[in-house]
């Protein structure tokens, strides 16, 4: 048996977790492989609704085994906030859980440092979630970090901790003016979730491994999404770790010979948060009709989303970067909201038409978007279960998609609930 991974193609928000909801339903395993608590992914069950940004949303499909991958970083506050929110609201989550012993730890450092980095940067600023994330990854491959397993040896805690305050203590007091961070508290802050980390902390990787050995079902959960990825992405307006179906090896422990399915999840339209180039962002009435309809605000941040057209060439371009073998179509119930439906098939950039996604920084700030416009449907989707239930320009819509990106549509949602969806295949 071989893993699956389902990944964003754009800039997040596009649905996974209800995607990954619908394949959990057969896996043993779920697990997050990059990114931190900045992620965020929202499952319905009927009326239930269910946020989670550190655990993977396997965790709401009784018997599945859920894993934080070694390539997430973990803060442990909010990993006890969603283990006890969860179990309040009656699941089991601590026999389920499993958190790898190399995932590395966001601290109390990291956030402050990562507030007066982006409110340093001014009108440059990333659009960061403000949450620690790259500061934590940065301490990663500085080789001074903390990670899960520490908290179970105190005399390695204490080293690390001197070692990483050696500089930033320094930022902190002379550039910042304010009061330095103080090892011993942090070794008492640190030593508090050893109860709850004692039970949880394993060898992820060695567990999915065996896993696969035996047959069963994997399932890799991204965060984030490829457009977003610190290698491939709208650098430098991306996260600190890699989304991409690459990252799902490194970051959850398994070889890439594992990967069967890779599931490229997209929305109908597209979505940011954050700053960044978005060459389809729309600013009119469209734009707000898109975000009004479709619920536009971020799980974690809060933030509205900007709002734009599918953008072709962005999404043929991660595609082929993940090697997709099958398409997620997300929200396409919300496109009934508008009169006419676009997609970006190319750019205009200083002149030049240009049908590839651009590799240069400027040319990607300079590109205007060569639209195909398609009409409308303008009816209630939502009730659809196959795609022959669709009507025509819908159809037409989803083909001139899958088409154009070279994988064939496995999912389609027409609603948030659970079975609002039209699957074409048995893997979803």
């Amino acid at each position: 048996m071989s893993a699956t991974v389902v990944l964003g193609l754009a800039w997040g928000d596009e649905g996974k977790g209800r995607v990954c909801d619908a394949l959990a339903a057969d896996a043993s395993f779920v697990s997050r492989y990059s990114g931190g608590n900045n992620a965020g992914h929202t499952i319905r069950v009927g009326k239930e609704e269910f946020k989670v940004h550190l655990i993977p949303s396997g965790m709401v499909r009784e018997g599945v085994v859920c894993t934080v991958g070694n390539g997430v970083v973990v803060n442990p506050e909010v990993l006890a906030e969603e283990v006890g929110a969860l179990e309040g609201r009656g699941l089991e989550v601590r026999g389920r859980l499993k958190v790898d012993g190399r995932s590395h730890l966001i601290l109390p450092y990291h956030i402050r440092l990562d507030g007066h980095r982006e409110k340093a940067l001014g009108k440059a600023k990333i659009g960061t979630t403000n949450r620690g994330i790259g500061p934590a990854y940065e301490d990663k491959v500085a080789r001074v970090g903390v990670r899960v397993q520490d908290v179970f040896d105190e005399g390695i805690l204490r080293t690390k901790l001197r070692a990483a305050l050696r500089e930033k203590n320094a930022l902190f007091t002379s550039v910042y003016d304010e009061e330095p961070f103080d090892v011993e508290e942090l070794v008492r802050y640190l030593l508090s979730f050893r109860e709850l980390l004692e039970p949880m902390m394993a060898d992820t990787g060695g567990m999915l491994r065996d896993a696969l050995e035996r047959g069963e079902e994997v399932l890799l959960e991204g965060a984030q999404a490829t457009l977003l990825d610190n290698d491939f992405g709208t650098y430098p307006f991306v996260t600190s770790s890699n989304p991409s179906a690459g990252g799902a090896c490194v970051g959850a422990g398994i070889p890439p010979s594992a990967l069967g399915e890779v599931i490229g999840v997209t929305k109908a339209y597209a979505t940011r948060v954050g700053d960044g180039p978005f060459p389809t962002e729309l600013f009119d009435e469209t734009g707000e009709t898109l975000r009004r309809v479709g619920k536009e605000v971020g799980t974690t941040t809060g933030r509205p989303r900007r709002c734009g057209w599918m953008d072709l060439p962005a999404l043929q371009f991660s595609a082929s970067l993940n090697g997709i073998t099958g398409l997620a179509l997300t929200m396409l119930d919300v496109l009934s909201s508008v009169d006419e439906v676009k997609v970006c098939v190319g750019y205009e950039i200083d002149g030049r038409e240009v049908r590839d996604y651009p590799l240069s920084q400027t040319d990607l700030h300079h590109a205007k978007p060569i639209y195909e416009t398609f009409d409308g449907w303008s009816v209630d989707v939502s009730g659809c279960r196959r795609r022959e239930d669709l009507p025509e320009e819908a159809r037409s819509f989803v083909q001139f998609v899958e088409e154009g990106l070279g994988a064939p549509v496995r999912m389609i949602s027409v609603g948030p609930e659970r079975d609002q969806a039209i699957v074409e295949s048995a893997r979803v």
